[in-house]
């Protein structure tokens, strides 16, 4: 290699140079730009739920939150399933009346 020569991308069938606007992967651009108008006209959004937000839980519910917390740091499951759910229920001393 020449010190003339640069390390640009050429096409494999002319060996011609590429732009960098054509580096970009087409495919993948078109695919996003998709998915962001799907997502813009659809008028979905991934907000919060405000009936979680700025309110005061209770006692209760604070424990339970906490020893939820304290499962999923202890176990490494970010998605406890239900069983594991009412294991830390009964951990908690809740029972079926």
């Amino acid at each position: 290699m020449s010190p003339t020569t640069t390390n640009v991308p050429t096409t494999a069938a002319t060996g011609t140079e590429l732009h960098p606007r054509e580096w970009s992967d087409r495919r993948a651009s078109a695919q996003a730009l998709k998915a962001a108008q799907a997502r813009h006209a659809s008028g979905r959004r991934r907000f919060v739920d405000p009936a979680t937000c700025e309110r005061e839980y209770s006692i209760a519910e604070m424990e339970f939150m906490q020893a939820m917390q304290d499962y999923k740091y202890h176990s490494g499951r970010m998605f406890p399933t239900w069983s594991e759910v009412l294991e830390v229920l009964r951990a908690l001393g809740y029972e079926k009346p």
